[in-house]
């Protein structure tokens, strides 16, 4: 099978950042990027032997040539902050990691790009010291979320952004045409077909991620569940608990989408994956010690299964299924459980408290029920 180009990065620089990671599942990594190990083995001997030079798509503009002047560095200088819109930090952390010598220091840097007019003056320059957590491995976490929307010239775009908690990868960032459910869905199988399942997903509260009144089950989060994935939303009015996706849309803004205007979706996403290649291959990463994302991620070893496999409960449960308002009934009672679950199955146990049951949806307790409050009429 061929593989899809790309402007920048081809799919094949992703496949080889992956695949030579200590311990890669290279058979894994074929089914997720739809191309036969044969092609992949050579692909990688090529890449071996000749490094970026193996990977046909890939421009080799002499950024890298050690002999070159001050005056053509600094033309270096700014061709790459014409192109990546990145600081100085990065800029020499990128030339040094494509084999420039005497690079300057950052500082310097920063003179060249501010007497050659790349740096607004006016924009501001503040900086936030935030107390940075991520949990240990990848994909122990994945944050998702809707960018908001805007314009292209034949539409609306949406952007839909999957980033890994510990390495900051970027899984996903797609143009969609709508933020419904189905789209949802449908993008979330190819990417869990390619890099595998996490252990759990945060996101947002509004649709489609938890807008169904005061209990969460929707058919996006039901369908996550299945999957064996744990499910958690960001605290009303705290951004910051999905801090690393808002921050990867805040470079997303600067560093593409306020200098660029796309004609259509098709276009939208051909932009999209030349940046998120950049972003997850190339650019450096202060929280990462200025390494860059792929480094520090490995593609999950929990498949997505062909199929979802029936829920089964336990022998001791009290199994009801959720009628299509998303209820079910429990010893007289009407109980809501969210309108995800309507036509499956869930469980009610009692707690270790009298009079208390907690009513589960695979392994994610959706309610509790007291039977110590009185039936409201």
């Amino acid at each position: 099978m061929p593989w899809k180009d790309r402007t920048t990065m081809s799919e094949k620089g992703e496949f080889v950042k992956l695949a030579s990671q200590p311990g890669a599942n290279i058979r894994a990594l074929c089914r997720g990027f739809g191309v036969s190990p044969t092609t992949a083995y050579e692909l990688l001997r090529r890449y071996m032997t000749n490094g970026s030079e193996g990977l046909r798509e890939r421009s080799r503009r002499p950024l890298s040539s050690p002999s070159k002047t001050d005056q053509e560095l600094e033309g270096v200088i700014l061709a790459l902050r014409d192109e990546t819109h990145w600081g100085a930090r990065k800029i020499a952390r990128r030339l040094r990691k494509k084999g420039h010598r005497n690079v300057p220091h950052p500082s310097t840097i920063h003179s060249v790009l501010k007497r050659n007019n790349r740096i607004d003056a006016a924009a501001s320059e503040e900086r936030h010291h935030w107390q940075r957590f991520e949990h240990p491995l990848p994909n122990d976490l994945w944050q998702m979320d809707f960018k908001g929307w805007f314009r292209t010239g034949s539409g609306i775009c949406h952007p839909l952004t999957v980033l890994d908690d510990h390495s900051r990868y970027g899984l996903a960032l797609r143009a969609c045409a709508d933020e419904t459910t189905e789209t949802v869905e449908q993008q979330l199988t190819a990417i869990f077909q390619r890099y595998g399942l996490p252990w759990r997903m945060t996101m947002d509260n509004g649709s489609p991620w938890g807008d169904d009144g005061q209990y969460r089950i929707t058919r996006t989060t039901a369908f996550l569940i299945r999957l064996g994935i744990r499910v958690s939303h960001s605290r009303p009015y705290h951004p910051q608990t999905q801090g690393k996706d808002e921050r990867f849309h805040r470079t997303l803004d600067d560093e593409l989408l306020r200098w660029t205007t796309f004609r259509d979706l098709e276009q939208a996403q051909q932009q999209f994956d030349r940046w998120r290649d950049r972003y997850n291959l190339e650019r450096p990463h202060e929280a990462l010690g200025m390494e860059t994302p792929v480094e520090h991620y490995r593609p999950s070893s929990r498949l997505m299964p062909r199929t979802l496999q029936p829920i089964e409960y336990g022998f001791n449960d009290e199994v009801r299924k959720v009628d299509i308002a998303g209820c079910i009934g429990f010893r007289g009672r009407s109980v809501r459980v969210g309108r995800g679950c309507a036509g499956l199955r869930v469980a009610v146990r009692p707690s270790t408290t009298d009079g208390l049951f907690d009513v589960f949806f695979c392994h994610h307790r959706v309610v509790q029920i007291n039977l110590r409050n009185p039936i409201n009429d």
